[in-house]
């Protein structure tokens, strides 16, 4: 008899005869479609997590990029929209860049896949126009241009919008910790400055 037979034997002899049943498992979870997203909700969301969050048009985004990241060097992601970039911000596509020369730049500027208003939460899933996951954690300044469309009201609708084979990045607020003494430190896991062009 191996150890295995011998462990199990003992947990049906403590059970005994008969088994009992397992209980029935609730199924009714929260599902999509419920409600509506909130904007405004999101926006406070993202506010209250120290993040900075702008609203524009599409025909202004680039010049709230500029007014962000203007002289400064910015990894972008291969499928970034071009038009989305001013020429006042040095643009290095990220082609497989090393991680010292990402690190190196001064922030990074991607899209997002989908982001939920309820926990103010914003899901990157590592398309051309989000690049690799290591351009959002290594610069000191992320932002992250998002269309009201992409706004789901929650966690089951984003769901819904992704894709469970993708690198998913869920991203709420600028990457902060804290120590043992319950002080709040950022930056430590990736971005201290998350700024949010919400667009549309």
């Amino acid at each position: 008899m191996t150890g295995r037979e011998t462990i199990l034997g003992r947990l049906r002899a403590a059970l005994g005869e008969p088994r009992p049943t397992p209980d029935e498992i609730p199924r009714d979870y929260r599902t999509a479609g419920v409600v509506a997203a909130d904007l405004d909700v999101f926006v406070d969301r993202l506010t209250d997590y120290r993040a900075t969050v702008h609203r524009c048009a599409d025909a202004d985004v680039a010049g709230l990029v500029g007014q962000l990241l203007g002289g400064r060097q910015v990894v972008v992601p291969p499928g970034l929209p071009r038009h989305w970039l001013p020429e006042t911000v040095h643009a290095v596509p990220d082609d497989g860049l090393a991680a010292t020369r990402i690190a190196a730049a001064d922030g990074v500027v991607t899209a997002a896949a989908v982001a939920v208003a309820e926990t103010g939460t914003i899901v990157l899933d590592g398309s051309p126009d989000q690049g690799r996951r290591i351009i959002t954690l290594l610069p000191d300044v992320h932002v992250c241009v998002l269309r009201t469309d992409q706004v789901v009201a929650t966690v089951p609708d984003a769901l819904t919008r992704l894709d469970p084979h993708r690198p998913l990045t869920w991203i709420s607020g600028p990457s902060a910790t804290s120590d043992i003494e319950l002080d709040r430190v950022e930056g430590v896991h990736g971005p201290r400055n998350l700024h949010v062009i919400v667009t549309g």
